[in-house]
């Protein structure tokens, strides 16, 4: 006789070891002396997006991106959409892609993107088949990283620009279907964002969010809204707003949003992650080089136990 019990579900935060933005009255520390998990044997990895617009803004954050990989080598790039202003075109590939992260792509660093509102003014196709980014052709898709059975992360790359119910269907199989101790989703528009420009998108979060609850996603990543933001987890998912690649909307936060956690509207910059089998530690990171938040989330994974 076969009995199998569900044991327990392992909750998303662990601790917050917040380093507050300066623009909030704290002092950011040197990305140097930040404390991230050790060992060889983990995940590593930046998400931030709305970025390409080829100026100022956008070449700051590249350069500390490849400052921060000199001490911290990551080898993969979450692109959360609007990767090429101000429609897309793929002629401003090489000035808004290529040169400012020209370095990072010889390094091997690989960019896997998803799209924005921005990118599809002019179609999507030149983008999807963009070699690059890594799409494949579509602008939904999912890749694994590390190794099973332990530190292994199966993201989600979903195109929330046509989320439709072939997408719906997509993702719940492979959510079901997927082995992976963590499971990250990313895409553009954010469903849980305290900016007020665009702020939540009401019925994508009604799409999404069961899934994500049922199928022990762990972390989400989105942008659209030009903030750092860090919710409260949201019934046990942590989802991030990072659209801080390039410029900032600064006094765009509302900060009586019942669900913000930190946020800042006046850093411009990346997150940096890294997985281990037993956490994953994140880290924004501004353009000058300073901690403005970090923590760390446990894997949402239910132990199951057969006999």
């Amino acid at each position: 006789m076969t009995r199998r019990a569900l044991v327990a579900f392992i909750p998303v935060a662990l601790v917050f070891g917040i380093v507050s933005a300066a623009s909030l009255g704290g002092t950011a520390r040197p990305a140097r002396d930040a404390s991230i998990a050790p060992g060889a044997d983990a995940v590593r990895f930046v998400a931030f997006g709305d970025m390409g617009t080829g100026d100022a803004d956008q070449l700051a954050v590249a350069r500390r991106m490849v400052a921060y990989h000199d001490e911290h080598p990551y080898d993969t790039v979450l692109t959360v959409g609007d990767n090429i202003y101000p429609d897309g075109n793929p002629a401003d590939l090489p000035a808004k892609f290529e040169q400012p992260y020209a370095e990072l792509l010889k390094r091997g660093v690989s960019f896997y993107a998803v799209l924005g509102n921005n990118d599809v003014k002019k179609g999507r196709d030149a983008q999807v088949n963009y070699k690059p980014f890594h799409m494949g052709g579509r602008a939904y898709y999912s890749f694994t990283k590390g190794t099973a059975g332990g530190n292994q992360v199966q993201f989600f790359a979903i195109d929330s620009t046509s989320f439709d119910s072939g997408q719906q269907r997509w993702l719940e199989t492979s959510l079901a279907e997927s082995k992976a101790r963590w499971k990250i989703a990313y895409f553009h528009h954010a469903i849980y964002s305290s900016a007020k420009t665009h702020g939540s998108r009401m019925k994508l979060r009604a799409q999404l969010e069961p899934l994500f609850v049922k199928y022990d996603v762990a972390a989400v990543f989105s942008g659209h809204d030009h903030t750092y933001e860090r919710t409260k987890p949201q019934q046990g998912v942590q989802y991030f707003v990072c659209g801080i690649g390039g410029s900032v909307r600064g006094g765009d936060l509302d900060r009586n949003s019942s669900f913000l956690a930190f946020g800042s509207d006046q850093d411009n910059g990346f997150l940096f992650v890294e997985v281990t089998a037993d956490s994953l530690n994140f880290q924004a990171i501004n353009a000058a080089g300073q901690v403005f938040d970090k923590g760390v989330i446990a894997p949402r994974v239910a132990t199951l136990s057969t006999r």
